[in-house]
């Protein structure tokens, strides 16, 4: 068996129209150790030349010109067995330097199937956790090594003064102590009779007790000069008929209407970056078709097409993807895909959109019913105010796996103690807690 047939080259075909970003994305596959199989530009690709192909990546730049060419390349890139890898064009013609080869380092890490996204020279780093395990025997002395020192011992042992304080006695063998062995010389003297006390007189038997104290059924914990008054108050308690407890004018309270505002604003929010659209394509492909709370989508791209991102999430998502726009109210069970200038305000009866400089601030969202995903990506400046919000009773998790290319902000959470795994993994867990049953009820 050779070593192609232990560890097969993968086979990618690169979708891009003719461009830098498509030179780019060729460079990085070349590094990548892959065999590319198929590169054409998807606006004259048809579908059974990709399948022809049989490739196990594609590699997809996406832009704007390119959306209906994908929807009719939709059949051969729903294969099974074959995953897709979305890159921006408009980011991947600038990417350049360092920044190019991290990427190229992630890429290849995706493709090959390994968790290796260190530059050369850093793979030998040593481990700085603990390992399970027997700690090392310590090596037996040899005694050929010990012999000399034995016997120059035995030689001084003639030399070394010995206690001259004493002599203890024939009769006395290894006394413990001098003061044992100094007794040992004291002679015995017999033991005298102690003379004997007058045994002391009993104390007099105290008169018996009042019979009031016999009775334990009349005691109480009051002050002796209140007793009168609580002995006739406590009768006239006992002759009193208890009142009746009317129920006939019951009433169940509207919890609801009585929470403050804001209060039934659940959320599910998601956080995404560079190597994001994948993520968050295999995250909401694994969602329910229901769920008892909106899902807020914000991921940062270069242009603001955010309208691209909308298409290429309905495609796979089964629940409607829309773009939030300031004024809408979040809908539960919908995905709302966040632009830059985005935020939200909590109302009484649920979330609003408004305009907003910073976008979507954490600190906004109801702790007790919200959750956070941090996905590929996510701007690390989002670990703090996640962090506070899981403090306060929300569900807060973040991706890890071959998959995050930029794990920095949800490896920070991980490690915090948060929810880790991959994207479908989490889907799972929020389908679980926000999903919906058959009846339109939560699950």
């Amino acid at each position: 068996m050779s070593v192609s047939d232990l560890d097969p080259v993968p086979a990618v075909a690169l979708l891009a129209r003719p461009g830098a970003a498509r030179e780019r994305l060729r460079e990085a596959l070349a590094h990548a150790d892959v065999q590319i199989v198929l590169e054409d530009d998807p606006m004259t690709l048809e579908p059974q030349a990709l399948h022809d192909a049989r490739p196990q990546f594609v590699v997809i730049a996406l832009e704007a010109a390119i959306e209906d060419a994908l929807e009719r390349l939709e059949p051969a890139l729903s294969a099974p067995g074959l995953t897709l890898v979305f890159d921006e064009a408009e980011l991947a013609a600038r990417r350049d330097g360092w920044e190019a080869q991290r990427w190229g380092r992630h890429l290849a890490a995706k493709l090959h199937g390994h968790q290796q996204v260190l530059p050369p020279g850093a793979e030998d780093e040593p481990a700085l956790q603990l390992e399970p395990g027997l700690p090392s025997v310590p090596p037996v002395p040899q005694e050929t090594a010990l012999q000399p020192h034995l016997e120059q011992a035995r030689s001084w042992a003639d030399d070394v003064p010995a206690d001259g304080l004493y002599s203890p006695p024939a009769h006395v063998h290894e006394p413990i102590a001098l003061e044992q062995a100094l007794a040992a010389l004291q002679p015995v003297l017999p033991e005298t009779a102690a003379p004997v006390e007058a045994a002391p007189e009993p104390p007099p038997v105290p008169a018996a007790a009042p019979s009031v104290f016999t009775d334990h059924t009349a005691w109480s914990l009051v002050d002796e000069a209140s007793d009168a008054p609580a002995a006739a108050q406590a009768a006239t308690t006992t002759e009193s008929p208890e009142p009746a407890f009317d129920t006939g004018h019951l009433s169940l309270v509207d919890l609801d209407a009585a929470a403050p505002a804001g209060s039934r604003a659940g959320v599910l929010l998601v956080l995404a970056g560079i190597g994001g659209p994948d993520a968050l394509r295999r995250l909401l492909a694994a969602l329910p078709n229901g769920l008892a709370v909106p899902v807020l989508v914000h991921m940062r791209l270069d242009g603001g097409r955010y309208g691209n991102l909308v298409k290429q999430m309905a495609r796979v998502s089964p629940l409607p993807v829309q773009l939030a726009e300031a004024g809408q109210r979040a809908t539960a069970g919908e995905v709302h895909v966040l632009a830059d200038d985005i935020g939200v305000h909590a109302a009484a009866d649920g979330l609003y959109f408004q305009s907003e400089a910073q976008g979507i601030s954490i600190a906004a969202l109801s702790a007790e019913h919200s959750a956070l995903v941090l996905l590929s990506g996510a701007d690390l400046a989002h670990v703090g105010p996640a962090l506070d919000l899981a403090a306060a009773g929300a569900w807060v998790a973040g991706q890890v796996g071959e998959g995050c290319y930029d794990p920095a902000a949800a490896t920070a959470v991980v490690a915090a103690g948060m929810v880790a795994g991959e994207p479908q993994e989490l889907a799972q867990v929020i389908a679980a807690r926000w999903g919906l049953d058959d009846d339109g009820g939560a699950a």
